[in-house]
């Protein structure tokens, strides 16, 4: 009997730890777990740090999309980044008249692949320091490394920050940003 139940409390330690190193695989984003199981949408909306971005897929039509097979990278700025756009800028942008904008600006962040950090930064460095990136949007990301961190220049000039990499997806990768990419014009 005492043997029996030391098995069975062995199996469950084993079990718990093991639950807990499948779940400490993914970061914590915006104060929930990020489940790789789960779409882009399914997570983005646990996401506190992502409601404004949230609503502008939402507003661009684009939920269905990004619920899609994939695979997508998303580099997904955080509500301070769209915070920092001017006054008025995502208001304007979440009008009905403003979806063909708002559309475009979105996509410029979204990138046809699953794209880890790690391939990233190796296609960094097998172009001399940076590498261009297409998004879906048709925009030109320039990825580069700077201090460890991954950095990606917009058509614009403005530079944002990977603040967190590597949330994995059932149908891509999520990378958290500070800024949002904006599109040339």
């Amino acid at each position: 009997m005492f043997t029996s139940a030391i098995r069975t409390l062995a199996t469950a330690s084993l079990l718990a730890a093991s639950a807990l190193v499948a779940h400490a695989e993914n970061p914590m984003v915006g104060g929930a777990p990020m489940y790789a199981e789960k779409n882009i949408v399914e997570n983005a909306v646990n996401s506190k740090d992502h409601t404004t971005l949230v609503a502008a897929v939402k507003a661009a039509g684009l939920v269905e999309t990004l619920e899609g097979k994939g695979p997508y990278t998303v580099f997904a700025p955080t509500n301070a980044a769209f915070d920092a756009l001017p006054a008025g800028t995502v208001e304007t942008l979440l009008k009905p008249e403003n979806k063909e904008n708002l559309t475009k600006i979105l996509t410029c962040h979204v990138v046809a692949a699953d794209a880890m950090s790690s391939a990233i930064s190796g296609m960094i460095k097998d172009d001399g320091g940076e590498h261009d990136v297409k998004t879906v949007g048709g925009c030109v990301l320039r990825a580069k490394e700077d201090g460890g961190k991954l950095m990606l220049t917009d058509e614009t000039g403005g530079t944002a920050t990977v603040t967190i990499a590597d949330v994995k997806q059932s149908n891509g990768v999520i990378h958290v940003i500070d800024k949002v990419l904006l599109p040339k014009g």
